[in-house]
């Protein structure tokens, strides 16, 4: 008789027990049908913490992974399949199957190492597939996406299983704790609990110039599936859509018998001369070997040709900025480390962590640059440089290990407002400061707790704060937000954190005559500075531009603009706020990115939101700035008003399109 590989077959009471068996050529169908579905639902259960490349390729290799091995042509091997009383998608044994081998493989990623078992295949990165020179990482979402992202990263790894098949594949708790218990997970019914503490955050909606009652019915807090549920098949979470960007174009660049010479040079030279002295760094640090010798690279890598700048050169400068920071810190006398900084910053190697702002450019220095600190700071040496086009940080730990980080921001046409502070580290999710020579006073205030004043944190004579909660690395609840309280010569300004190396100045005010915001203005929208982490933003500004009076004798309602405004120029993004009365904070309605409105350029907006009056009727309301003529709602709703002000009775569902008419005849569209 004639043989054949086949998996193992299961008892025959236990078969029966398990559901009906599925053939390897069934689970394959599956796989390939639902290959998309799948791979989101891997990517969704991965650790945030493997970083977006990582979980994409992860995600992949789980899913192609699923089915049996030693197939062979023709082969009918079996292999058991989960019962479901699903129908449609849910009811075919062979995805059933194919998406039990998917979780549990998944949920096995998530597990630490430990010394005592070895790894599971699943725990280690893939082999395949790899895309070699490129990153790989999905679209970026909004704010709702990026918050949904944190919430889940704080949750276990059965916890976001649990999370994700209620949403994702729609299954009942009974279902979810069966193919929980299926993967191997001891305690469904804990993960199940966990799960539970998700809560997406409401608020009233409105995208793309039409508005819809879900999101008001969510800032009413309203529980329905769609809306807890619907952001997990956004483009956020998808790692079959992707973005693609190089690794290291330099180095990719060099002939292949070039890059073995130069590895076999970089051997030789290590054993001999490179080897690690008392602090465990060469000459050149993390450095990548040379590629070019030139006077002016040559230049900018001697430490003895920095520009050191008098500490008293800030008084009688008619620039105030980066320019005219003097070098502060204990070890700015430190040449070895000083070149190291120099050389990684022109050639970072492959041990480097190097990250910018949108942008910025990350390429050597054209000259010497700047010195503005050298010292330790927590566990690490740090090193700031400034170029007059960026502020660049080198970091390096201070026990000698091997490894670096390097970080750049842009800071071109800064001014005495914008060149406040800068941040020297973060641990812990705390942040420390290093204040400019003009810096009077420096304080912290939380914005959510306007009235409760400020703590001061210590500031030695070299300018640098002592660390604290910083709300750039938060992740759950927005229940604080600090900011830093700078007062110098000409005010007092509000810098806050956002991920990046400089903070972000927050004002408010109409567009053109806008200022330095108070807390108090700030308050209702502190939490929408999230939407804006890490895009490289020079200011955010803030104005109430209408106040309505509501249908229903309901009260006054506040309509807000949030402009960021980036140091790159293009990027800005604009968000369109309703608080409501009693309301402690402002409800997004609107988003636009790339847009003039609400900006000293064009210092109009529209935007509008569905409404439910405490009679339990809706309304569509509507509010554009004071020079607006007309507005008109067009589509599933119809009306117009004079002014600047709308209010049409409509229905729970409706949708409509706005139209604006300013005081010179220019039309205007609402907020997308």
């Amino acid at each position: 008789m004639q043989s054949q590989d086949v998996a193992p077959r299961p008892h025959p009471a236990s078969a029966a027990a398990s559901g009906p068996v599925v053939d390897v050529e069934q689970a394959e169908a599956a796989l390939v049908e639902h290959y998309p579905r799948l791979v989101r639902l891997a990517y969704l259960v991965l650790p945030p913490s493997l970083g977006r490349n990582r979980r994409v390729l992860t995600a992949h290799a789980l899913t192609q992974r699923t089915l049996p091995r030693g197939r062979a042509a023709g082969d009918a091997s079996v292999v058991p399949a989960q019962k479901t009383a699903a129908k449609g998608r849910d009811g075919d044994p062979g995805y059933a199957y194919v998406r039990l081998r998917v979780l549990r493989s998944a949920l096995e990623a998530g597990r630490p190492l430990t010394f005592r078992a070895w790894p599971k295949r699943a725990q280690l990165p893939p082999l395949l597939p790899r895309v070699w020179g490129l990153r790989l990482f999905p679209r970026s979402g909004g704010a709702d996406e990026l918050a949904l992202d944190q919430r889940l990263s704080a949750l276990s790894a059965p916890a976001r299983a649990a999370y994700v098949l209620r949403g994702l594949e729609r299954l009942a708790d009974a279902d979810v704790r069966k193919v929980l218990t299926a993967a191997g997970e001891e305690d469904p019914a804990a993960a199940l609990a966990e799960a539970d503490t998700m809560a997406e955050a409401g608020g009233a909606a409105g995208a793309e110039g039409t508005f819809d009652a879900d999101g008001a019915d969510r800032a009413a807090g309203a529980d329905r599936a769609d809306g807890r549920y619907g952001l997990l098949t956004s483009p956020e979470f998808d790692p079959c859509s992707l973005h693609a960007r190089p690794t290291d174009l330099m180095r990719r660049r060099q002939h292949t018998k070039a890059a073995l010479a130069a590895a076999a040079a970089v051997a030789v030279c290590g054993a001999l001369l490179g080897m690690p002295g008392g602090d465990g760094w060469g000459p050149d640090g993390a450095a990548a070997p040379p590629y070019a010798r030139n006077p002016a690279a040559q230049a900018a890598l001697d430490p003895g040709r920095l520009t050191l700048v008098p500490a008293t050169a800030w008084k009688s400068s008619a620039r105030t900025d980066f320019s005219v920071w003097p070098a502060r810190g204990r070890l700015t006398g430190d040449k070895a480390l000083l070149r190291r900084a120099l050389a990684v910053w022109a050639r970072p190697g492959e041990s480097v962590q190097v990250s910018a702002t949108p942008g910025t450019p990350s390429g050597a220095p054209p000259g010497p640059p700047q010195l503005l600190y050298a010292g330790e700071v927590d566990q690490s040496r740090v090193v700031l440089l400034h170029d007059g086009l960026r502020i660049v940080r080198y970091a390096e730990p201070k026990d000698g290990t091997q490894g670096a980080a390097l970080d750049f921001a842009r800071v071109d046409s800064a001014t005495e407002a914008d060149a406040g502070a800068v941040v020297l580290g973060r641990t812990d999710g705390n942040v420390r400061y290093l204040t400019a020579p003009w810096v009077r006073t420096a304080t912290v205030r939380d914005l959510l707790k306007p009235a409760a004043g400020t703590t001061r944190p210590a500031r030695p004579a070299d300018g640098v704060t002592e660390p604290f909660a910083s709300p750039a690395q938060r992740t759950g609840p927005c229940r604080s937000w600090n900011v830093l309280e700078l007062t110098d010569r000409t005010g007092t300004r509000l810098l806050t954190d956002l991920g990046e190396l400089t903070p972000a100045r927050l004002t408010s005010g109409r567009p053109g005559q806008a200022r330095d915001a108070s807390a108090a203005a700030w308050s209702p929208l502190a939490c929408s500075l999230a939407a804006v982490r890490g895009q490289g933003v020079r200011s955010v500004n803030s104005w109430e531009y209408a106040r309505q009076s509501l249908p229903d004798a309901s009260g006054t309602a506040s309509w807000l603009c949030t402009r960021a405004d980036t140091w790159r120029g293009g990027g800005q993004r604009v968000l369109a706020q309703f608080q409501a009365p009693g309301q402690r904070y402002g409800a997004v309605t609107a988003k636009a990115e790339n847009v003039a409105a609400c900006g000293s350029k064009d210092p109009h907006v529209l935007a509008g939101v569905l409404w439910k009056s405490p009679k339990g009727d809706w309304y569509l309301l509507a509010a554009g700035s004071k020079d607006m003529a007309s507005v008109r709602a067009t589509g599933g709703i119809s009306g117009s008003a004079r002014g600047a002000l709308l209010a049409v009775r409509t229905e729970q569902g409706a949708r409509a399109t706005l139209r604006g008419t300013l005081d010179n005849g220019r039309e205007i569209t609402g907020l997308h």
